[in-house]
């Protein structure tokens, strides 16, 4: 058995994609700061009899990252699929003449260092699979960015060249990198913004294993 990893565990586009991932037979880590949070999911997919556990990290913290990831595979099962989805805190969307250069230091932390250190914990345990996904999940900033939300735009941008670098040169070890842009709002009663339609929109990519990045739905113009 393998092992989904979600980073930023929560009750909406988490939990509907650790619960299709789940259903589709992996394990699952939900890894985020709030271990009460962790135990809520982790019931409520129990209900559905999913295996899924806890593991408290903070994206800002590499070594809790890593040893949250490495626990994960040593209890659960080698990560397979990786799902880098945490919420950017409110601070790091500052308008862009109001940011300084330390105001970046956290949002880059976040969107750079948090994927780099994902990656550098699962990568060998996907080696040795023979495959695996990663998937990143970013707001519209990451593809136009948005002067009233400098720093994610900055952060999220980076993390696209991150991520696509590593579509290239990991495609041919059979371990496929995908970003999916979530252009507004993620809300239940949306068509294709809904949680349920972005974790089936997710379980898609990493099945089909096809481009780089994908839209939720169109920017809007």
């Amino acid at each position: 058995m393998t092992t989904f990893a979600l980073i930023g565990a929560g009750p909406g586009l988490g939990l509907a994609a650790a619960h299709r991932f789940g259903t589709a037979g992996h394990h699952v880590a939900l890894i985020s700061r709030n271990a009460r949070h962790q135990d809520d999911l982790a019931a409520e997919l129990a209900r559905e009899n999913i295996h899924a556990r806890g593991f408290t990290a903070d994206v800002l913290d590499p070594a809790s990252l890593t040893a949250a990831l490495r626990e994960a595979a040593d209890t659960l099962g080698p990560v397979e699929i990786l799902q880098f989805s945490p919420v950017p805190r409110g601070d790091f969307m500052k308008p862009v003449l109001e940011t300084t250069a330390a105001d970046l230091d956290d949002p880059l932390a976040f969107s750079v260092k948090g994927p780099v250190t994902c990656l550098h914990a699962v990568l060998p345990g996907m080696r040795e699979l023979g495959r695996g996904t990663l998937l990143f999940v970013n707001g519209g900033s990451a593809v136009r960015p948005n002067p009233r939300v400098a720093g994610t735009s900055v952060a999220f941008a980076a993390e696209s060249a991150y991520a696509a670098m590593l579509h290239d040169v990991l495609a041919p070890e059979n371990i496929h990198v995908a970003q999916l842009i979530v252009p507004g709002a993620i809300h239940p009663d949306a068509e294709h913004s809904s949680p349920q339609a972005l974790a089936e929109r997710l379980y898609t990519v990493h099945t089909e294993r096809g481009a780089f990045r994908h839209y939720s739905e169109p920017m809007p113009t």
